[in-house]
């Protein structure tokens, strides 16, 4: 078997509802999801998500090799970016192309990736995730009375502006899962988004835990800030999550070597070999790790043949516009299915009908406000809500 092509495609997110977090808010709920389809001579495609910046370049560590080779072909990939670096999209682009040719390993095998990789069991804990800074408390509580319908008991809210507007939302969030459960009582987490400094941190998370007991705060600092982590770690009883932006193994090392993150995260965007091998390290540290992103799915193929998995991340309950996934979520888990690979189908026609103009938002996610992690005071009012003007993008490829 040989690798003969590549195709890229763009789909959409569409939530129905603003998305966001501390940074910037999505207002009308769309959110660009890359695809990168790989070719084979013997007519089998993997499919990948992630990015495709700079995929020509990487590609071409790829064409003519056997696809079933995927972690030598990950570190000859990773070879063709020594000078410039494999980090943001570019490094997305790799985990994209890994994904596929894992996808096209397991299809080869006649076997569902988590029964390839080593998995028994194919539940993986799942906790709610609704992206919902940008919600009223009524349009929060339905959100999550949703996730509470399919057995969620854990939740982790978008916050880090206002402690009191946060302890009133993770309130609310709460009574919704323990009523689902007939009292049991909820998890709770908060994630900030690299929005504050050392002290913010702390102060905020130890004003919320007069009232709460949170199971972790997630990007408290910057998440290259292996001593401001070690700090916050310090300074609190929750746990500190983190890593879903790192990049390579040596971006984690100093995390770790300090003892700044409880629970090590990665980025569904970035790969199933990187996932294995990050895994690995926090193994090694005696930490659990937990999957970061919507539509996680590679990873949580990975996730079942791992004996610290801790739980992994349920953004939406639908899947991308054109997807199809053999996974359902029942009773508080994904549920992975026996179809050979990832279980993940592409319809090019559903993409292409979905297609929209892909915009940027000045207020957006992705853009790090010029305030953040330097706000003397909580941020209240129109500043939670931001509803920002949506420019297209002419430059952005499809």
């Amino acid at each position: 078997m040989r690798i003969t092509g590549y195709r890229t495609l763009t789909t959409v997110q569409e939530w129905g509802r603003p998305v966001g977090d501390a940074n910037g808010v999505f207002a009308d709920g769309v959110v660009p999801v890359p695809i990168v389809l790989v070719d084979t001579d013997e007519g089998i495609t993997g499919a990948g998500l992630g990015s495709h910046e700079d995929v020509d370049i990487l590609f071409a560590a790829l064409e003519g090799e056997d696809p079933r080779g995927v972690t030598a072909l990950y570190d000859r990939m990773l070879r063709r970016t020594f000078k410039s670096g494999h980090a943001g999209a570019r490094f997305a682009t790799i985990g994209a192309l890994d994904t596929a040719l894992w996808d096209i390993k397991a299809q080869a095998a006649g076997e569902p990736l988590w029964r390839l990789l080593g998995g028994l069991d194919r539940r993986v804990p799942a906790y709610a995730s609704g992206l919902d800074i940008g919600l009223t408390d009524d349009a929060l509580v339905a959100v999550y009375q949703e996730y509470a319908e399919r057995g969620i008991r854990a939740a982790k809210l978008k916050g880090g502006l206002d402690p009191d507007r946060d302890r009133r939302r993770l309130t609310l969030v709460g009574e919704v899962l323990t009523e689902a459960a007939h009292g049991a009582p909820p998890g709770l987490m908060l994630d900030a988004n690299e929005s504050w400094t050392r002290k913010q941190a702390v102060r905020h998370v130890a004003a919320l835990e007069r009232t709460l007991d949170l199971l972790w705060i997630e990007e408290p600092v910057r998440r290259w800030d292996a001593e401001g982590l070690a700090a916050v770690q310090r300074g609190v009883r929750a746990s500190v999550a983190g890593g879903e932006n790192l990049t390579g193994l040596e971006q984690y090392r100093p995390l770790l070597a300090v003892g700044a993150l409880d629970i090590v995260q990665t980025a569904a965007v970035h790969g199933v070999t990187h996932f294995l091998r990050v895994a690995a390290l926090a193994h090694a540290h005696d930490l659990p790790v937990s999957p970061i992103g919507n539509t996680p799915v590679g990873l949580l193929h990975a996730a079942t043949a791992l004996p610290h998995h801790l739980v992994s991340e349920l953004q939406d309950l639908r899947p991308p516009a054109g997807l199809t996934l053999d996974l359902t979520v029942e009773d508080g888990a994904f549920v992975l299915g026996d179809t050979p690979g990832l279980g993940l189908r592409v319809d090019a026609e559903a993409i292409a009908a979905a297609r929209r103009p892909h915009t940027t938002a000045p207020g957006a996610p992705h853009i790090r406000p010029e305030q953040a992690g330097r706000r003397l005071l909580p941020v209240t009012g129109p500043a939670l809500h931001p509803d920002p003007p949506l420019t297209p993008r002419p430059d952005e490829r499809t």
